[in-house]
């Protein structure tokens, strides 16, 4: 959520930063602002909305070679253009971009800013002028900063200018994800290696509670203490064509089409020359340690959990729990003798999941993480970690990150079976090959598809979403991307639950959109499907090739059963993403929502 950059160097600041900004507004997109600082003070531009609105209203005029920019998921405070970033102290010396919550904002208030008049509404503000006020008392500008950061309860990015020093640029990380890059004669400040790849693939990771002086020919990194720390830059490994849509109209559209390529490249990296395997030992040995296996995840990630409960129970014999994580944190649950956490995170930044291991790493357990980031907070701070290996993901609805979750975990349950001794009565690898080729094929049909959304979903205030077993949680996961893209009211049910209360929501042309994918319970969810025709709905049934009728509406390639969810849940996104289209929704940016949640 939000994000920020930051240059520094001896070309242009505005165009880097607003180049920066719009490969970071998948993060936040109700408002967003630059500062930049020259000879004449500090200039700062913002606006309400998109960067595309910014752009328009920055003054080419004003030239910089130094400066800093925010793009906001809006916390504290309504999307204005009062409210967004960057925010300034009361003199207008100090400028700041903040990402993260402080939790004890209103107590600083009240405890060092009483005579100041705050302009926002924001908890962002508090941090700026807090530094002054610790610069009046006669500190340095790098002593304000860091008693300031030892003063703030929660999580934060920050990168402040001063007006009377630009040569640097003070940076500050704890919870909220933040990197520097290094160039020659410029260095660079982002939130996501994205925002900066143009410039420079070289960066320098963060760690909590860490600050950086950043200048264009060098970067001073200390802890809170001041003490200096040393630490050698990573290459970040993203191609800058992968970040572009191409002659796609949307990022959603574009990575719903590359899943296939990503299962193939699951396949390829997860083998050796000999087609076996690899998987680190280390891994093995924690699963055949445990007596309990723990899935930690949020939104789309835990759907893809409760998928892969049921790939690690029925494939390895493990018993496994799997959990929101933001209720997790604050209601944990009696835990096993041995237990083993899983975390789920398609960024690898989420707050909530990492409050989660906080508190499990302090109990002494070990924890693996699954992520499409391998340098991310999470996989940095469990035991081990499971790359996904499905590139950037821009659009805020998840396709390509949930079904590689879901092959990665496949891949982790059968090394789990063959670490117990347990022989599989299918060839794993064979059969993620047959899904990707499924998938494929349902990438094709995408007409098919538009129909299906066009009939059903045009003009609907409500949809259901039902299944049996495996079936119920892609439900939950259709469900999700479709209210998240097109704000249509759908919900997803076990079929048997219906006539526990949600029948009575079933109205005359109620769209159900029913999967059928499993044959051991094909005609229980069928009989589900009459139940609510006779209620008058409008039912969607897709199916698996093999348990199909002539009736139903779609029909996708037959795969393993336990690997349906892989294929299933493709036409599902293909049909929200039609049904936002038509509806006129923002695809790729849906309202109210930003891809990496990095607040609790």
């Amino acid at each position: 959520m939000c994000g920020i950059v930051g240059y520094i160097g001896t070309n242009d600041a505005k165009e880097i930063l607003l180049q920066g900004l719009e490969k970071l507004e998948y993060r936040g997109y109700d408002s967003a602002g630059i500062a930049v600082l020259n000879d004449n003070g500090v200039t700062v531009f913002k606006e309400k909305g998109r960067i595309a609105t910014l752009r328009e209203n920055v003054n080419e005029d004003v030239e910089a070679t130094i400066g800093i920019g925010h793009t906001r998921w809006a916390t504290h405070g309504e999307p204005s253009k009062l409210n967004a970033h960057p925010h300034q102290d009361e003199t207008e010396r100090f400028t700041i971009v903040h990402n993260g919550v402080i939790e004890n904002y209103e107590q600083l208030k009240k405890q060092y800013l009483q005579g100041v008049t705050l302009k926002s509404e924001t908890d962002t503000e508090v941090i700026v002028q807090l530094i002054t006020a610790f610069v009046n008392e006669g500190l340095n500008v790098e002593e304000a900063f860091r008693k300031t950061l030892s003063e703030l309860h929660g999580s934060y990015a920050i990168a402040l200018l001063d007006k009377e020093d630009s040569e640097v640029i003070f940076v500050a990380k704890n919870k909220s994800p933040l990197l520097v890059g290094l160039g020659k004669n410029f260095n660079v400040v982002a939130s996501d290696a994205m925002a900066m790849l143009k410039v420079t693939d070289q960066f320098i990771e963060l760690m909590d509670k860490e600050i950086v002086i950043v200048s264009k020919n060098a970067v001073e990194l200390k802890n809170l203490d001041g003490e200096n720390v040393e630490r050698k830059p990573f290459t970040a490994e993203i191609d800058a064509s992968d970040i572009e849509k191409g002659t796609y109209a949307h990022y959603m559209l574009k990575e719903i089409d590359e899943q296939p390529f990503v299962i193939r490249n699951i396949v390829q990296k997860y083998q050796d020359e000999n087609h076996n395997i690899v998987l680190d030992n280390d891994i093995r040995q924690a699963m055949l340690n445990t007596d309990r296996v723990y899935i930690i995840a949020c939104g789309t990630s835990y759907h893809a959990g409760l998928v892969g409960k049921q790939l690690i129970e029925n494939l390895a014999n493990i018993p496994v729990e799997t959990h929101i994580a933001s209720e997790f944190m604050y209601n944990m649950p009696l835990l096993s003798e041995k237990p083993l956490f899983i975390f789920i995170s398609q960024s690898g930044e989420t707050a909530d999941s990492r409050g989660v291991l906080v508190n499990i790493k302090e109990l002494g357990h070990k924890a693996l993480t699954i992520t499409n980031v391998p340098g991310s907070t999470l996989s940095r701070e469990a035991d081990y970690t499971l790359h996904t290996y499905a590139g950037p993901e821009i659009a805020v609805a998840s396709t390509k990150a949930y079904t590689a979750q879901m092959a990665v975990l496949a891949i982790l349950a059968g090394e789990a079976a063959k670490a117990k001794g347990i022989a599989l009565d299918f060839d794993l690898i064979k059969e993620l090959s047959i899904v990707a080729n499924a998938m494929e094929t349902l990438c094709d049909r995408k007409e098919e598809l538009e129909q299906i959304a066009k009939d059903f979903l045009a003009t609907t205030r409500n949809a259901f979403f039902i299944g049996r077993g495996i079936d119920f949680y892609v439900g939950l996961e259709g469900a999700l991307k479709l209210k998240e893209i097109s704000y249509i009211q759908a919900e997803g049910f076990a079929g048997g639950e219906l006539k526990h209360g949600t029948i009575a929501l079933i109205e005359k042309g109620t769209p159900v959109i029913a999967l059928a994918t499993q044959k051991h319970v094909n005609l229980s969810i069928r009989g589900n499907v009459k139940e609510v025709v006779a209620r008058g709905a409008n039912p969607c049934i897709i199916s698996m090739d093999g348990l199909n009728d002539e009736s139903d509406a779609f029909v996708v390639p037959a795969v393993h059963e336990i690997l349906s969810p892989l294929v299933s849940v493709l036409p599902l996104q293909l049909i929200s993403y039609y049904a936002a289209l038509h509806r006129d929704c923002d695809v790729d940016k849906p309202r109210n929502l930003a891809k990496s949640v990095t607040v609790e």
